[in-house]
Formats: structure tokens, sequence, C-alpha cells
């Protein structure tokens, strides 16, 4: 059997418990990584990832239990929909803790250990909401979240040169999970908003967006940082 595309990585993927990050770790190890799942239930460890010293102490056991890790996947995520009119400070700040300070903490938690392996991949999400709007969803935090993730990495990605750390995003379309099929059942007209603005008539897979993530993490793609890439049928195209 040849060696996976991964082969003996270390790979932590929070948010593994469902949807783009269950997807991803499920691939990472088909292709010969070592997965640590991170989520609030349904993987390997279960942690609190908006948890400040819970991240850290879940970092600093992995780290030291494996010398290093060499690719960090920052899946794990949580938003509140609504409109501007209607939004709560609340649902707000829950909503920009749930896709910004969830990526900050786990990446400056995992931070040493990356700069241990010698050659590390972060993946980080966006979203196609980071670019641009879609009509008739009330995502103005989601919006808001995504476009920080998209700008801290690429500040990760100069931070994390020196150490041969590299930061790219994914920017995922409309992809069927858990959470978004609740949204379609709520909304019935959002898939045909979804399909209407898509080139390729049809929604995503967590697989879809786990191909992407698996080049990233691999050293096929050495040369890649700083980058974002488009997984969206072509939304953002046109």
């Amino acid at each position: 059997m040849m060696p996976g595309r991964l082969a003996n990585k270390i790979a932590v993927v929070t948010g593994a418990g469902n949807g783009i990050g269950k997807g991803c770790a499920k691939m990472f190890a088909a292709e010969g990584a070592n997965v640590i799942g991170l989520d609030l239930g349904g993987a390997d460890t279960t942690c609190d990832l908006l948890d400040e010293d819970a991240t850290r102490a879940t970092f600093q056991h992995i780290g030291q239990k494996h010398g290093r890790i060499d690719i960090l996947v920052n899946a794990a995520a949580f938003a509140v929909f609504n409109w501007i009119e209607t939004m709560s400070y609340h649902e707000w700040k829950r909503t920009l803790s749930g896709e910004l300070d969830i990526v900050f903490l786990a990446t400056r938690a995992a931070w040493p250990f990356l700069k241990s392996s010698g050659k590390a991949s972060v993946i980080n999400f966006a979203s196609a909401n980071a670019r641009h709007a879609l009509d008739g969803s009330p995502a103005i935090a989601h919006c808001a979240g995504k476009g920080g993730v998209l700008a801290m990495t690429r500040q990760l990605a100069m931070e994390g040169a020196p150490h041969n750390i590299r930061a790219n995003t994914i920017a995922p379309g409309f992809i069927q999970t858990e959470a978004t099929r609740r949204h379609m059942e709520m909304d019935p007209g959002l898939e045909g908003a979804v399909l209407k603005k898509n080139m390729l008539k049809r929604l995503g897979d967590p697989e879809d967006i786990a191909w992407c993530a698996t080049w990233l993490a691999s050293d096929e793609a050495r040369y890649v940082t700083g980058a974002d890439f488009a997984i969206d049928a072509g939304a953002t195209a046109w």
C-alpha cells in the first residue's frame, strides 16, 4: 500500500464532530495523518475552544504527547444569523467570538508546536460571505467574522513564514451540513437563492472542501501561503 499524502503528519482538526471539520478529519486519516479531533462533542477530545485556559491546556497536552503539530485545521465555528435591525449586541458578540476568537485562541495555543514542526500548515475558513453579501441572507455578523478570519490569516502567514508555518484560508460556498440543512428547512427559498448564484447548479458537500484542505496540508502546497481558495461552485466569480 502506498503511503498517504499526509503520512506521519500530526493533524489537529477543530469542529471535527460534524460538517466540514468531520469531512477534513476523515479524509486526513485516510491519507495517513494522525488526526486529533476537537469538538464540544462527537470527536476524540472534548474542548470548549472559547475557554482560554481549557484551549491552552488541550494543545499543551497534544504538543507534549506528539512533540509537534504539523497541521491545524480551524473548522469549529458558531454564528447567529439575523438582520441588523433585529440582531442584539449579545448575538453580534457571540458570533464574532464563535467565528473569530475561536480561531485566534486555538492558533495561539498551537503556535509553539507548529513552530516545532518545521513545515506546518494552518488552514482557516473564510467564506464566500467574506467577499460578498448573499441577497436575502441575514448574515451581517457572519460576514464580519469571516472577513476577520480572512485578514487574520494573511497576518499569520507573515508571522509564520520565518518558522516555515504556512497559513491559508478556504472560502466555502454553501455546503450541506447539519447546520445548513436546518437553515434550508426554516427558509424554503434559501436553496433556490444559492443555486441561482452558483455557476455549478448543485450544493457542496464537506468532501468538496476536504480535498482542498488535504492539498493545503500536504507538502504539495509547500510554496503556498497567505492565499484564499474559493470552493463555491463559481458563486464569487461573477
